[in-house]
């Protein structure tokens, strides 16, 4: 579907009517004085519905398990955090 743009005034008035547009797939854009302001868009899917779907496309690969937790990439000599160095480093 396409894009709607609406005035504040005439959302406020009909907003069903512009709710069931956006849940047939279209997207209102919100304007005040003809200014955009806001947009209502539809809910994507879930992110489990894409991940399956990205599967199903053959542009994802997953075994299922979990990933290894990351070392860290950088170490702090000393008993200083690196919370504590950003704050010094920054002050």
């Amino acid at each position: 579907m396409s894009q709607i743009t609406v005035s504040i005034r005439e959302l406020k008035s009909r907003l069903s009517h512009y709710l069931r547009l956006t849940r047939a797939g279209g997207a209102v854009v919100i304007t005040d004085r003809g200014v955009p302001v806001g947009r209502i868009v539809p809910v994507g899917p879930r992110l489990e519905e894409r991940l399956a779907s990205l599967r199903a496309a053959g542009q994802l690969q997953w075994s299922g398990r979990r990933l290894r937790a990351a070392r860290p990439g950088a170490r702090v000599r000393g008993r200083r955090s690196v919370a504590r160095l950003l704050v010094e480093d920054r002050g």
